[in-house]
């Protein structure tokens, strides 16, 4: 994608001085480029009841993309490098370790925008939907959040593996903060991006962008009742910290691509089996009142809300829903 550029990167360094220069001269030149890191739109909390384990769907559909730039025509035109996603699907399943310790692994699908499109025409155009990446994450409780209020701290470390040829694994981490304080809670996740990796071994590869980013989460919610959280949550990355990176063409040309979203999320928590054994006694909270036990082993959490575009590179507006099983 782009025009090309005047670099070409090798992983082994014991071939022999004429394979190298041979390899040099006759190697396709080429730049890959990355655009802002967009992950799924979930907080990281501090949660940290061991044993428990969660099965996860999150969910994000959004309208309102923001035109692909354009400059020049035809073969020589370069395109704007913009992350935007119409669709994203994520299966997930978590497990709290210890009190000071949640792993999770996931597998994402995703719909996107054609990177390198037959013709300016297709632009605009997007993908099938299809299996897009792994992920594994390792939550680090330092100070779980007081049951009676106050304020917790962790740390958040994960690494994804992109399933396509030419992208980049990328390794998130930073700080998560949560605090309580009766009905009232808010959630803070701060999160440093790196992108790596170089292809296969032994083949010449394309210069490539191994930039930061920095991305964060956050929440405002307020708890009025065991079943229904009211929240205001937001999502954002700043795209390329400092002079992080190889910047590519479409980069210098068209400047950093920052994503910044907003809105309201309600979430719905429910125990089926509770539900069931009241239906069964008529409603009677004090003859259920034995299955208290066997309710807690199984807990649903439903979640939607819309997020709304906060600049010209965001869509307008993003449709989140997640399906959360805890056990």
């Amino acid at each position: 994608m782009g025009l090309a550029l005047a670099r070409t990167a090798f992983t082994t360094t014991q071939r022999v001085a004429v394979g190298l220069i041979g390899a040099i001269l006759l190697a396709p030149i080429d730049y890959a480029g990355a655009g802002p890191a967009v992950g799924q739109f979930e907080l990281k909390d501090l949660d940290n009841e061991p044993g428990r384990m969660e099965l996860q769907s999150q969910n994000a559909h959004s309208w309102g993309q923001p035109s692909r730039k354009i400059v020049g025509e035809g073969d020589d035109a370069v395109l704007d490098d913009n992350s935007v996603i119409e669709q994203r699907h994520a299966l997930e399943m978590e497990g709290t370790l210890t009190r000071y310790l949640r792993m999770r692994l996931g597998i994402e699908f995703e719909r996107e925008r054609v990177e390198e499109p037959d013709n300016l025409a297709n632009a605009n155009a997007f993908e099938d939907l299809k299996l897009d990446e792994i992920a594994l994450e390792i939550v680090t409780i330092l100070k779980p959040v007081p049951k009676s209020g106050g304020v917790g701290f962790g740390a958040l470390a994960e690494f994804e593996h992109p399933l396509g040829d030419d992208d980049l694994n990328t390794i998130n981490f930073g700080p998560i903060v949560q605090a309580k304080q009766g009905p009232w809670g808010a959630i803070g996740n701060l999160i440093f991006i790196h992108y790596f990796g170089n292809g296969e071994r032994g083949e010449p590869q394309p210069e490539r962008d191994r930039k930061w980013d920095l991305g964060y989460a956050a929440q405002l919610s307020y708890e009025a009742s065991e079943r229904w959280t009211y929240t205001l949550e937001a999502y954002g990355t700043f795209d390329r910290l400092g002079n992080s990176g190889t910047p590519g063409e479409e980069s210098l040309l068209f400047g950093d691509q920052d994503q910044h979203r907003a809105g309201p999320v309600v979430y719905y928590a429910f125990e089926p089996r509770r539900t069931a054994g009241l239906a069964e006694v008529g409603g009677d909270d004090d003859d259920a009142a034995g299955d208290d036990d066997e309710a807690d082993e199984l807990e649903v959490t439903l979640g939607v809300g819309m997020l709304f575009g906060l600049n010209q590179n965001t869509p307008d507006q993003t449709l989140k829903w997640s399906i959360e099983v805890e056990f």
